[in-house]
Order: structure tokens, then C-alpha cells, then sequence
């Protein structure tokens, strides 16, 4: 199974989105993503949190899994994809931005992007109670890369603390806003304490596969179910 990857599927916003909506690109409707999931069970594979996927990912275990991700925290990730993971058994890493709790996503509206709810602590407390999993999208979803040390601790360390004392659970797993990360960045998050970090590079991960910088296999309103399947099953996201 690893010879041929490992898919971690990258998920942001579950909700229609209008057809002018800058978001769209970055959506998938409540009934496309419960079909995406369906085909995953109907293929055989298991979906996984990134805790519970990180021994397949390391090569101490094997079998048809993904990951499942998504990115932001928004609200509807918890009324649109939570019944449907918690129906097949699956489970999902909900990236937070810990200082938005509650929020809106602010660093989308000078692209034109409407205002998206994220999710509030009562939601994030029901995800985990759902058993499903939260890592850190940082405090303030900024482009690391461009700040000082200082306040790059700030945002990755900070951030995992908030969130593992606010939530009571372990914040294993970061993802680099808007993808954006350096040899510092990465150090960063190397030296908090995060067993993966999660990019926005397209493809499956492989043995060789650095587990602070993983790739994944963008999911969005395009991705219909032949296009899912290939995929999933084949190296087409590699390379993009």
C-alpha cells in the first residue's frame, strides 16, 4: 500500500457555494463530500485523523487508509462533515487558528470572500467529543516565513499550547497557513513538539516523504466522484 502513497486529503470550507463565491474554489458541497466519503468506504479504506495515520506514515503499518484534513476550523465543518464522518466511523485533524475561535475568516475578505463562521469552543469540544482531532493552523493565520523568530514561536508554540490547555488534548499536528513556510519555519515547528505539519503541496506522502512538510490531495467543488477515484487511486496529484 505505501509503494503506491498514502492520500491525505485537504479539505477546507463543507458548504454550496455561489457560483461567483472567490471561496468556491476552496468548497465542497455537503453532498459531493458525502459521496467522496461513501466511495472511500465502498473502496475499501479507512479514514484517519493524522495521530491515527502517522504509524502508516512512518511504515509500522499498512493497509488502505487516508488522512482526512481540513484547514481554518469553519463551523460548517462540524454541522455539514461531522454527522457523515461519525456515520461511516471515520475521523478527521481540524486545523485551528487559535486566536479566531469563534471567528470569522478575516485573512480571506480582502480577496472578496464573504464572511465563513468559524467554529466556536462549544464546537471544537463537540468534534473532540466525536472523536475526532484538532492540530494548529497557528494563532493569527499569517505568513510565517515573513516574521521574526520571536513571533514565529509565538504562533506555532503558542498556539499548540492554547489550544492543548483550552481543549484539554494533545496538539500533535500543525499546518503552515496559506502553505507558506522556510527552513526557520519548519525548525520552528520541528523544536514545538509536532510530530507532522501538513503543506498545501499537492501529491500522496511516501516513505521518503518529510513528516514536516507533508503533501496532500486538494478536494474541492470539481472534484467529482471519477476524479476522487483517480486520485486516490493513482499518482495523479503528484507533481501539481
Amino acid at each position: 500500500m505505501h509503494s503506491k502513497g498514502i492520500p491525505i486529503l485537504m479539505y477546507h470550507s463543507i458548504q454550496l457555494e455561489n457560483r461567483n463565491s472567490s471561496l468556491r474554489g476552496l468548497s465542497v458541497p455537503p453532498l459531493l463530500f458525502k459521496i467522496q466519503l461513501y466511495t472511500l468506504k465502498i473502496l475499501g479504506y479507512k479514514g484517519l485523523n493524522l495521530t491515527q495515520l502517522l504509524p502508516y506514515l512512518e511504515g509500522k503499518k499498512s493497509g488502505k487508509v487516508v488522512g482526512i484534513t481540513f484547514d481554518d476550523g469553519y463551523q460548517n465543518n462540524v454541522s455539514n462533515a461531522l454527522p457523515i464522518l461519525s456515520k461511516l466511523g471515520f475521523s478527521a485533524t481540524c486545523f485551528i487558528v487559535s486566536g479566531n475561535i469563534g471567528g470569522f475568516n478575516h485573512w480571506d475578505i480582502s480577496k472578496g470572500v464573504s464572511k465563513k463562521r468559524m467554529m466556536s469552543e462549544h464546537d471544537i469540544r463537540r468534534w473532540i467529543d466525536s472523536g475526532m482531532e484538532i492540530g494548529s493552523h497557528s494563532q493569527n493565520h499569517i505568513r510565517l516565513s515573513e516574521y521574526d523568530q520571536t513571533t514565529i514561536e509565538n504562533e506555532v508554540l503558542g498556539s499548540k499550547r492554547i489550544l492543548a490547555d483550552k481543549f484539554n488534548t494533545t496538539v500533535d499536528h500543525f499546518c503552515y497557513p496559506y502553505g507558506d513556510k522556510s527552513d526557520k519555519v519548519e525548525e520552528v515547528v520541528k523544536n514545538s513538539g509536532y510530530k507532522t505539519a501538513c503543506s498545501v503541496v499537492r501529491g500522496k506522502t511516501y516513505l521518503s516523504s518529510n513528516l514536516l512538510s507533508l503533501p496532500r490531495v486538494l478536494v474541492n467543488h470539481r472534484t467529482f466522484p471519477l476524479l476522487f477515484v483517480i486520485k486516490i487511486l493513482s499518482k495523479y496529484e503528484d507533481g501539481r
